[in-house]
């Protein structure tokens, strides 16, 4: 225990947090769509579980608690943004490159169609993927880190995979000029 009264961060949880980072960074990606803020993300999560460490129930899944934790520092993000306007950073704008599908495999141009498709997508629709499509979570594991009923996980997750088979099933013109919108092309 700690002197001031909460649980100490032990060696067996700092090795159980570093192996949940992979799965948590992927998460992060799919919640932000940004490599940069999805790191950012994931490290203020884990900032805010060892600072919290006292929150975290012992013999419950710490991955689950640590999506949790990511899915709410976003959400508040998302909120905060809301408020406050988008921010775009100028020198990151600046450095993005063009479309050119002369120079880019048609793998990556379905990656970042879906990737494009994924950030339309309300948050919440975004994070139910996230955790069931992308890390293979479970409905009910779904609804334990989201803190909604696995109904409500169901129904998101539906109209998540419609709405992404919609816009993905658009015309190639529209889909070209929603992934040139999203990069900045």
């Amino acid at each position: 225990m700690d002197p001031r009264g909460g649980r100490r961060v032990t060696d067996d949880m700092r090795a159980r947090m570093v192996a949940v980072l992979p799965r948590l960074r992927r998460f992060a990606y799919a919640l932000t769509g940004s490599t940069e803020q999805g790191d950012d993300l994931v490290q203020e999560t884990c900032l805010r579980a060892l600072s919290r460490v006292e929150r975290w129930q012992p013999g419950s899944r710490l991955d689950s608690w640590m999506y949790r934790i990511a899915q709410n520092i976003w959400l508040d993000r998302m909120r905060a943004n809301k408020v406050r306007g988008e921010v775009v950073d100028v020198d990151v704008v600046e450095g993005l490159p063009g479309l050119d599908g002369r120079d880019v495999t048609e793998s990556q141009l379905t990656l970042e169609e879906v990737d494009a498709a994924l950030g339309q997508l309300p948050t919440e629709q975004r994070a139910v993927i996230a955790l069931v499509c992308i890390e293979g979570l479970s409905y009910k594991e779904a609804a334990e880190i989201t803190g909604v009923p696995i109904g409500t996980i169901m129904s998101r997750l539906a109209r998540a995979r419609q709405a992404l088979h919609a816009i993905l099933d658009a015309p190639a013109t529209a889909r070209a000029a929603n992934v040139a919108a999203k990069t900045g092309s």
